[in-house]
């Protein structure tokens, strides 16, 4: 599938960007904050840290406004923030190493976005889907360093999110160990299941997720 055209479906099917279009500047910042947050402290943001930039604003309604929006995904109590697309502190099987913190991305394709999204220098532990053998990953902005198996797929499932993307869609975006098994699990469903190669998925990554931190 060509770059623009998935950056184009998926943003009919998750619209962050234009979510975050809507929001008042200071929930813009608020949103951009909490993902900053995981970078440069490998954690989502404390109540006390998030209440420095909203300025008397109430925080609650605040990230109540972000969580109905599903820019993010809060806790069980729904008064902080567990994630913020394509970052998470919650265990999922794609790993990011960055600044000295571990933190999770929610999908195959976010794990490819953190990177060029921030400009940072990432290292992914991941696993195949179907095979569940390691794959391995080192990416300056959004250039691949370093990918074992250099020949792994990125596969998408296209849907819409039943629940929060996180803990719906986001689990048909997967990696997948090499063409073979990738075209295995596709299984001629060329329509709603798509395959990106590592450079593809980079690309296809920061075409949908860097606009948020414009």
């Amino acid at each position: 599938m060509d770059i623009q055209a998935a950056v184009a479906r998926l943003n009919s099917q998750l619209p962050l960007k234009a979510r975050q279009t809507q929001l008042s500047p200071a929930l813009k910042n608020l949103h951009q904050a909490i993902l900053r947050s995981f970078i440069e402290h490998g954690r989502a943001p404390t109540g006390a840290e998030l209440e420095i930039g909203l300025h008397g604003e109430d925080l609650g309604a605040s990230l109540h406004k972000l969580g109905e929006a599903d820019l993010i995904v809060l806790d069980k109590q729904e008064q902080l923030p567990v994630g913020a697309y394509p970052l998470t502190s919650e265990q999922t099987p794609h790993q990011i190493a960055v600044n000295g913190h571990t933190i999770h991305a929610m999908c195959a394709l976010d794990a490819l976005s953190v990177a060029p999204m921030f400009d940072e220098t990432v290292n992914i532990t991941s696993r195949c889907h179907i095979s569940n053998s390691p794959i391995k990953i080192r990416m300056q902005g959004d250039t691949l360093l370093e990918a074992r198996p250099d020949d792994a797929i990125v596969g998408i499932r296209w849907q819409m999110p039943t629940t929060v993307a996180a803990h719906s869609m986001c689990m048909e975006m997967v990696f997948l160990e090499n063409r073979a098994t990738a075209e295995h699990w596709q299984d001629g469903d060329t329509e709603n299941i798509s395959l990106f190669t590592l450079p593809e998925a980079v690309a296809f990554g920061k075409g949908f997720f860097l606009p948020l931190m414009e």
